[in-house]
């Protein structure tokens, strides 16, 4: 069957993904804008859910702003917490499946090991507080939910670390990055697909099924930030790729803690769905593939 999936989000990384990926699928896609459903709205964002019946609801907006959120904490809460939470309120246990993209920034970071699902959360900024109030609330109120904990989100689109990181290298700036910091990065592309591709066993699974409630979702391999950046500059310029030096948190000083290893454990999704998200180097050879494309179009057009 074609599954109707009501998107809330058009132009993030992942909500353009999740457009752009749809052809391949058994899946009619209706996505509302922010203009269409302001999360911080969140009477006006339910009453959608009404305007468009559908089979899967996918959150894929939110407050993303993670420096920002540390003087905007009630507008962080409004929009990962509360409107999400009356989403899943107003679904409940007769209404379609909802799948929400959460982060690993609901942890600490303090484990020294890769965080599974079950593991005890501490967020240690205002984003990642916010992001677990939304957890809460939904699996609280809709039992036939999927909350996608991921990290380190890139893609061709939008602004993201792999984008930085190549514009840096091409300006030929001195490049410096931290390097006391692990996680796993995630393609949105992947994120997408792996989404889309679980649509119709969502919408029809019952409540109780282990797809339902959290699970993590990230690119295989943990790396820090200078090894990711290394990594991308292998793959976009091989033996020329430019020299990163090491890098400490504490050299960049930012209004909101980030976790030093917030890296997610994926074994509990393979468990699940029979899946296992491949490693983040092939990922993201895509995306650099893809930025070189675009380039090489973007120069072609203004010859």
């Amino acid at each position: 069957m074609t599954v109707r999936i009501l998107q809330f989000g058009t132009t993030g990384q992942l909500a353009r993904e999740l457009l752009g990926q749809a052809k391949d699928f058994d899946v009619e896609i209706t996505a509302l804008s922010r203009a269409e459903a302001d999360f911080a709205d969140p009477a006006a964002v339910v009453a959608q859910l009404k305007a468009h019946p559908s089979d899967l609801v996918v959150l894929a907006a939110a407050y993303t702003a993670v420096d920002q959120a540390e003087s905007e904490r009630d507008l962080a809460f409004t929009v990962n917490a509360e409107t999400p939470g009356r989403i899943a309120e107003a679904i409940g246990a007769e209404g379609p499946a909802l799948v929400q993209v959460s982060t690993d920034y609901v942890f600490s970071g303090d484990k020294g090991a890769p965080y599974a699902p079950g593991d005890e959360t501490a967020p240690a900024n205002v984003y990642g507080a916010s992001k677990r109030a939304g957890e809460q609330r939904i699996l609280a109120a809709c039992p036939r939910a999927l909350i996608l904990r991921t990290s380190w989100v890139v893609s061709a689109h939008g602004k993201n670390f792999v984008k930085t990181m190549l514009r840096a290298a091409g300006e030929g700036r001195p490049l410096k990055v931290v390097d006391d910091q692990f996680g796993r990065p995630t393609a949105a592309r992947d994120l997408a697909r792996f989404i889309l591709g679980q649509a119709g066993r969502l919408a029809m699974a019952k409540a109780g099924d282990p797809v339902f409630g959290l699970h993590h979702f990230a690119n295989a391999g943990e790396v820090t930030w200078k090894g990711f950046a290394e990594g991308v500059f292998a793959l976009a310029y091989g033996a020329e790729a430019p020299s990163v030096a090491a890098g400490a948190t504490a050299d960049w000083p930012a209004p909101a803690k980030r976790p030093l290893r917030g890296t997610l454990d994926t074994a509990d999704l393979q468990a699940a769905f029979g899946y296992a998200p491949r490693p983040w180097r092939e990922a993201v050879a895509e995306i650099v593939s893809e930025l070189k494309s675009l380039e090489t179009s973007e120069l072609g057009s203004a010859a």
